[in-house]
């Protein structure tokens, strides 16, 4: 009896410390969501500083992001609206939700999202009220998985301020280059529409010959990462694209935002 004794009690000393740990791990879990939470919008809102080139090491993050202006895009009219809210508005969840998104022909989804939202937010950078910078949100798929990031385009809407990735599941060393901030910095100054509308930015094969025809058209493909530099070069036709923010752009750069 002694030793069915022991074995009980051991099974239930277990049980019950298993009961304390998840208890103890589900309170610490709810108790640390809050900052958990601040935590990825401190980083996501660091995101569109750097892509804007607005981020300084030691800023206080949260101070400089209140000085930019956020807006809801209507991406059929290109134009502002207030159809959803800007504070509870979450456009990865609107991608997935056929109220607010709609299904993309595989014609369209050179990008491979397989759906897109109906209203973007858009980040607005200004100087004494004129217009600076306009961040874009964009996403598409690479080699493993979807790349979400950042597109930074000046007032003229055509010149690219800068670029940025928050979340991408590509390989280390190879289709991770796309944070190299080496390979980043190479797309300040390009174009993204040629002269007759079309979008003209593209992700070549290889690396640009400075002062070649088309140039500034062009950005460095990614060493190794074929796939990876077709996915971004997918994504940018498709978001500066008819189903993007051409529209978009166009009226912004007309001030009929």
């Amino acid at each position: 009896m002694a030793s069915n004794d022991s074995i009980k009690k051991t099974i239930t000393v277990a049980v019950l410390l298993c009961i304390v740990c998840s208890v103890v791990v589900s309170t610490a879990a709810v108790l640390l969501r809050p900052l958990q939470d601040a935590n990825k919008l401190k980083d996501f809102n660091r995101n569109i500083l750097l892509a804007a080139g607005l981020y300084e090491d030691g800023m206080d993050i949260q101070q400089a992001f209140d000085k930019i202006e956020t807006r809801i895009v209507d991406l059929d009219t290109g134009k502002f609206t207030d159809a959803v809210g800007v504070k509870s508005f979450d456009q990865r969840k609107a991608a997935k939700d056929p109220s607010l998104s709609d299904v993309l022909s595989t014609e369209d989804d050179i990008a491979n999202i397989s759906r897109r939202e109906k209203y973007s937010k858009v980040y607005l950078v200004r100087d004494n009220g004129q217009l600076q910078t306009v961040i874009l949100p964009i996403k598409g798929y690479g080699l493993w998985g979807t790349l979400y990031g950042f597109l930074a385009v000046a007032a003229d809407a055509n010149t690219v301020v800068g670029l940025g990735y928050y979340e991408h599941q590509e390989t280390p060393g190879l289709g991770a280059e796309v944070d190299n901030p080496r390979w980043k910095s190479s797309w300040i100054g390009k174009k993204l529409y040629a002269t007759d509308g079309s979008v003209g930015i593209e992700v070549i094969k290889g690396a640009v010959v400075k002062g070649a025809p088309g140039a500034e058209y062009k950005v460095d493909g990614l060493s190794g990462a074929t796939l990876t530099s077709v996915g971004v070069d997918n994504m940018m036709k498709f978001w500066l694209g008819e189903n993007g923010y051409a529209q978009f752009l166009n009226n912004l750069k007309a001030g009929e935002a």
